[in-house]
């Protein structure tokens, strides 16, 4: 993350599941979860921030956690995954240990997402077991209304601090601050993406600074609320090209009524 900026390249690295590793992709244009730019941080600074992970302790998505026993993430990192074999790890600041790890008792993602154009892009994990708050965990509360344009915002996770370069994901939490940008204006003229932006999304920019792979799924905050999922975008920290989240304001309503029925 430290101020490493790349353009846009043939090849895009992807978050692995493998111990935190990268792994290549053909397509320079593959929508991917995606931090660029930012520094370490602490879990007492971001308590809400969790990892979701493997059995073998291996981190593969982000999440936030807005009740006792309720994790908001990307449904894209829970596509073809058994609650069973997901874990969350809460209240580290190093993705590998520390703090609490809790089993997942059920998970569901929008019925409308759509892997291919990232709409709907939310999902919910009910933990096996009631999490209290402390000092290092807490619930973060679900934004009503989408931040305006120029809002600063904060993303965090353990994702890639680079692009395609860095072949392993930091150990340490990092956070970096963005702008939001309203889906309008991420899909007018001012960006680069067009008309792929939705009403579901919003985006956060700032040169040379951007979430990355292994990001997807985590905290994008502002004014102390859940305002954005980290979702998407193509390669990171590229000019124009912001990093695009599902828009929490637009998918409140399916987020309360499952976490509900779970």
């Amino acid at each position: 993350m430290h101020g490493l900026v790349v353009a846009l390249v043939a090849c895009l690295a992807v978050g692995s599941a493998w111990a935190g590793t990268v792994s290549i992709s053909p397509n320079p244009f593959e929508r991917e979860g995606r931090i660029v730019g930012g520094e370490d941080t602490t879990i007492r600074a971001h308590p809400y921030q969790v990892s979701l992970q493997t059995s073998r302790s291996s981190h593969f998505c982000g999440g936030s956690l807005i009740n006792r026993n309720t994790v908001v993430t990307a449904a894209h990192c829970l596509q073809g995954r058994k609650a069973s074999k997901v874990y969350v790890r809460l209240g580290s600041t190093l993705y590998n240990e520390g703090g609490l790890v809790v089993a997942v008792r059920e998970l569901a993602y929008n019925e409308k997402y759509n892997a291919s154009t990232m709409e709907f892009d939310v999902g919910i994990l009910k933990l096996a077991e009631d999490v209290e708050e402390t000092e290092d965990i807490r619930y973060i509360e679900l934004a009503k209304e989408t931040p305006a344009t120029g809002t600063p915002a904060i993303v965090t996770g353990w994702g890639s601090k680079c692009y395609f370069w860095c072949m392993t994901l930091p150990k340490v939490l990092q956070a970096v601050v963005v702008n939001i940008v309203d889906w309008r204006v991420c899909a007018s003229d001012a960006y680069k993406y067009g008309d792929i932006i939705y009403d579901t999304m919003v985006c956060g920019y700032e040169q040379k600074k951007d979430a990355c792979q292994g990001d997807s799924g985590g905290p994008l905050v502002a004014e102390n609320k859940l305002v954005g999922i980290v979702s998407w975008g193509y390669a990171c920290a590229s000019n124009l090209l912001p990093g695009v989240y599902a828009d929490v304001a637009a998918l409140r309503e399916w987020i309360n009524e499952t976490a509900e029925k779970l």
